[in-house]
């Protein structure tokens, strides 16, 4: 296969030429770009030459299974900023990576490179492919917020799925189709900063674990809460903090730390079930030293207000907000009221406790025009 070259005016893909392989070895030996891989460590210059002649096979190959590859180029300066590459697999189907030099990352270079390797791809004058896979090793939001850019939807985790440099590590998965946008489909949402007069909604951080992990063992969370994991470690703090962006970047919910003003975790609250960016269901836990100080209060009515503010404005623009409260639990139901819900019902032994028993909860909505 001859090797193409394609643009589309702020990037340049291009075949590959000696005079690259000074980028490609700092590429390489950029410690993100060897976190994220599987290339040697240390990566030498005689790594990159196999990899040209890797590359130049690739497209001189007659097969659906050849190895294609392009350099990703400034197309100004046609000055290397990193490589796309598509591996067939002789079904209609291909897997797609990528990677880039330091000085070229944030600029949105791999989001349009990657927009053009898909059309060119999915064209019939050309793969004709059906399906482009992507995947990259579980943490690599950058990598993971490139492929959603360009229209790949999510597909799960693969565990143990590819091993790096003798550790086996997790890889997430995302496809996109020939019939599908180059576009998201679904909003990637951020837990902005929102700031009260006793309390600061912010994102949660690895350092905030062992107050989480204070918080959801205090007797009183482990009543309310009875689906908190049994038992409570700092690795299941730390895994419910990775994991909030997972929700955020499926747009199913924002999640927030609530912290004082020495920036202490003094809580957790969240919209969860975002529909349709329509309603959500709001939910929450207090540190135990922070009870009675109006911590909950002040930061449900943040959380509440952004939810309604204009998308336009920064907000989520969902119209309604549920808030469900076991029947015992007073505190939770004392914050509702104050922060404005009004009581619609009783879900009768809708909570089951962790003695086995049914618990009612009392529910509660807060309507946009309600604020």
């Amino acid at each position: 296969m001859e090797p193409v070259e394609l643009t589309d005016g702020s990037v340049r893909l291009r075949r590959h030429r000696d005079d690259d392989i000074d980028g490609m070895v700092e590429q390489c030996s950029d410690p993100e770009s060897q976190r994220w891989t599987t290339i040697p460590v240390p990566y030498e210059r005689r790594h990159a030459e196999e990899f040209l002649r890797q590359v130049a096979e690739g497209w001189r190959t007659d097969s659906y299974l050849a190895f294609l590859a392009f350099a990703i180029a400034d197309p100004a300066t046609d000055e290397f900023l990193g490589t796309i590459d598509v591996r067939p697999d002789g079904t209609g189907a291909a897997d797609v990576g990528f990677g880039l030099r330091p000085s070229a990352r944030g600029r949105g270079v791999m989001t349009a490179a990657l927009r053009l390797v898909a059309d060119w791809a999915f064209d019939p004058a050309q793969l004709g492919l059906e399906v482009l896979r992507w995947r990259a090793f579980v943490g690599n939001w950058a990598s993971r917020r490139t492929a959603w850019k360009a229209g790949f939807r999510m597909e799960g985790t693969m565990r143990g799925s590819t091993m790096q440099r003798g550790v086996r590590r997790d890889d997430w998965v995302a496809s996109l189709r020939a019939d599908e946008p180059r576009q998201p489909v679904e909003p990637w949402l951020r837990a902005v900063v929102l700031s009260g007069e006793t309390v600061t909604l912010r994102p949660f951080r690895e350092s905030d674990a062992d107050a989480c992990v204070e918080g959801c063992t205090d007797p009183l969370s482990w009543t309310w809460l009875p689906e908190l994991p049994d038992p409570y470690t700092t690795e299941t703090a730390l895994g419910y903090i990775r994991s909030r962006e997972d929700e955020h970047a499926a747009g199913r919910g924002v999640y927030w730390c609530a912290a004082d003003a020495d920036d202490r975790c003094v809580g957790s609250f969240g919209l969860m079930d975002i529909t349709h960016r329509s309603s959500a269901e709001i939910g929450y836990w207090v540190h135990p030293k922070a009870r009675g100080l109006g911590v909950a209060t002040e930061a449900v009515r943040l959380a509440c207000r952004h939810a309604f503010t204009p998308v336009a404005d920064g907000g989520l623009g969902l119209h309604r907000i549920d808030l469900r409260a076991g029947a015992g639990n007073v505190g939770s139901q004392k914050v509702a009221e104050r922060a404005g819900f009004v009581r619609t019902g009783r879900q009768r032994e809708a909570q089951r406790l962790r003695d086995g028993s049914y618990h009612d909860f009392v529910t509660y909505d807060l309507v946009a025009t309600d604020l």
